[in-house]
């Protein structure tokens, strides 16, 4: 857990942006924000704003309806939540390659385990200031992310676990904050938009294993894409995604949304352009083009939220 005062010359100089940073934030302290991998929140933040503007739709965002709200979830959700769980991930990851989000990630900060600590609880403090919804969501993924990373638990590590985890907790319940902190009651047709991001998150998440096959092999973690191997984590991740879009296909129907519903098709093709072809062909790519193979399918999760945005916000 302890590091040393100075991180390796390639940690500080990779790019612009984090010289930039160890500038403002002298010694390790830049260090804490980048093993908070800043780089997901843009991710993280389009998602959870994704249950805010379902339930209070396009107008409700255009007068500033409940917005202060909206953005006080998104801070403590992001920020405190997301940015205290992957800190305390990598305290006992101890990653030395590539990891999710971070590139050549710096030395662990000596206090790293302590400040993860201080921002998850600290965000559930502040959660106590957004309606029941809210709070119950927090407390659970508070829960699951101490189980997910902390031993003996440690669930990242048991194949099959880590995936329930994350499906739920990123796919269904981090839009669900948002709409929790509008205080408005989640009906049936949203509840299925809602869900769907359940399975879509568990098509995506082994995705996001395949480039660390031998990192996570030389741990010793049994993750998922590493217990069904590659071939198959494809094949799942394929029909759950066909799943996710047949729940929303149902909610549409429910909603009546009209030939709006028809856009659906438009972000299925591209998850399939991106899951097909690495299906074909995963024998001859290499960790880097499993993690561009990763990234492509995050882009197509945002054109994901996006039609549904288009869709279903009234």
């Amino acid at each position: 857990m302890v590091s040393p005062a100075i991180a390796p010359p390639d940690a500080r100089t990779l790019n612009a942006w984090r010289r930039w940073g160890y500038r403002l934030l002298p010694g390790d302290l830049f260090s804490y924000v980048l093993h908070m991998r800043p780089a997901e929140w843009p991710i993280m933040a389009g998602h959870t704003l994704l249950g805010y503007v379902l339930a209070v739709g396009v107008g409700g965002v255009l007068h500033g309806q409940q917005l202060a709200e909206a953005l006080r979830a998104l801070v403590i959700w992001v920020v405190f939540l997301n940015g205290g769980t992957l800190a305390i991930n990598s305290v006992f990851d101890r990653d030395e390659g590539d990891i999710g989000y971070l590139n050549a990630p710096p030395p662990l900060p000596r206090y790293l385990l302590h400040v993860s600590l201080a921002l998850l609880l600290g965000g559930q403090l502040l959660a106590l200031t957004l309606p029941a919804g809210f709070q119950i969501a927090y407390a659970i993924c508070f829960v699951l992310s101490l189980l997910y990373s902390v031993p003996p638990f440690r669930f990242k590590a048991v194949a099959g676990v880590d995936w329930l985890i994350n499906m739920w907790g990123f796919g269904t319940l981090t839009p669900y904050a948002a709409w929790a902190a509008t205080g408005r009651p989640l009906d049936v047709g949203y509840g299925l938009i809602l869900l769907a991001f359940c399975p879509l998150f568990a098509g995506l998440y082994p995705l996001t294993q395949l480039y660390q096959f031998e990192e996570d092999r030389r741990r010793g973690d049994r993750t998922l894409a590493l217990i069904l191997g590659m071939r198959l984590s494809l094949r799942v991740a394929t029909v759950c995604t066909v799943l996710a879009f047949a729940l929303l296909t149902s909610a549409a129907v429910l909603l009546d949304v009209g030939t709006k519903g028809y856009a659906i098709v438009v972000p299925l093709v591209l998850w399939l352009m991106v899951l097909v072809p690495w299906l074909l062909r995963h024998d001859h790519w290499s960790p880097a083009q499993h993690q561009r193979g990763m990234y492509r399918a995050l882009a197509a999760w945002a054109v994901t939220d996006l039609t549904v945005l288009f869709v279903f916000a009234t």
